[in-house]
């Protein structure tokens, strides 16, 4: 694909969801969409499973205590054929702006996966991936993405990828995305309000260093988008003096850096609702790539490499019998990607 657009605005998503429900957050994501068009922004991105809000209860309970919120979280994910999918296509193309959305997607058999899609500017569906491994008790709601999901997508404002929060923290998803000569990463993460004295590896020092860290490594811009937590998520989820402890309002960081390193933007307040917006120039990449470019000069392959496995295995293949009884070739069944375009 050509590329239309060298300099152009960028948009960071920094605002509350719309707590298990997935309409009002669809609502609130269009409103949003239109604003960051409004600003002549070409791209925005949202946070980690924006729709319909990241499940912090997983990590203020006991799994049984966290069930009251599990049927209502299934109920309001997305699927990626639905109306609501459709009104974020719409969105995009109505307002010529390419979105990287953050949800949980409800999967064709009934398992959520922590997700993220690009959507181009004429709201075309790009690309769906899920994040390859949920992180620590994560992993009691979701299931795993696969080597597929590691992928750089060439679109009209370059090439752009996007990565969930820890996943940042896994050395070779990065390499892997470096390698497919990234130009534009969307960072989507939670909000920076849980544990705040007791784990410090969870707030926005050590997470925003990691977007900075990858906008320098991969030698590309890098758009953290940061959620906030509002004041009634914390009064739905902390009924006692301990969770409230846990689980604060604010945490967002939302930040925009260059290749060089530098953040672009400033930071608004963590409690605070908007959209962090930055000009990014595509040519300021090729000084940085000339410096240090980790898979392609700067790299030695005869010393280490790495192996990306991008032929997913599904649970389940049928094989159909023909008329004289002979198998027909493999159909997939029950595949973890069915919703992704071919």
């Amino acid at each position: 694909m050509k590329r239309t657009f060298s300099q152009y605005k960028v948009a960071a998503v920094q605002a509350a969801p719309e707590f298990l429900d997935l309409d009002a957050g669809i609502e609130k994501a269009e409103m949003l969409i239109a604003k960051a068009a409004e600003q002549g922004c070409k791209l925005i991105g949202f946070p980690e499973t924006w729709l319909p809000g990241y499940p912090w209860w997983l990590w203020l309970g006991s799994p049984a205590w966290g069930m009251r919120f599990l049927k209502k979280y299934v109920d309001n994910s997305l699927q990626i054929r639905s109306p609501q999918f459709e009104r974020l296509k719409n969105a995009a193309r109505k307002n010529n702006i390419v979105v990287v959305m953050g949800y949980s997607e409800m999967g064709a058999t009934g398992s959520l996966y922590i997700a993220q899609c690009t959507i181009n500017s004429d709201g075309r569906l790009v690309h769906s991936r899920r994040k390859l491994k949920p992180t620590h008790v994560e992993r009691t709601l979701f299931g795993e993405g696969q080597g597929s999901d590691l992928a750089v997508n060439e679109l009209e404002i370059g090439n752009v990828g996007a990565l969930c929060c820890w996943e940042h923290l896994q050395p070779l998803n990065r390499y892997a995305m470096y390698a497919q000569n990234e130009q534009v990463h969307v960072s989507s993460w939670p909000s920076f309000c849980l544990y705040e004295q007791m784990a410090y590896a969870l707030g926005p020092v050590v997470n925003l260093g990691q977007s900075r860290s990858y906008a320098v490594e991969g030698q590309c811009y890098v758009i953290a988008s940061v959620a906030t937590v509002s004041s009634a998520m914390v009064d739905l989820l902390c009924d006692t003096p301990e969770r409230q402890e846990l689980l604060k309002v604010g945490g967002g960081y939302a930040a925009i850096f260059g290749p060089d390193g530098r953040q672009l933007t400033e930071h608004i307040e963590p409690t605070e609702e908007g959209l962090v917006v930055a000009d990014i120039d595509l040519e300021a990449i090729t000084y940085s790539k000339a410096v240090a470019d980790p898979a392609g000069h700067y790299a030695r392959p005869d010393a280490t490499r790495m192996i990306v496995n991008r032929k997913g295995l599904h649970p389940v293949e049928f094989l159909d019998g023909d008329a004289d009884g002979e198998a027909n070739e493999v159909e997939r069944a029950a595949s973890p990607f069915p919703d992704k375009p071919m």
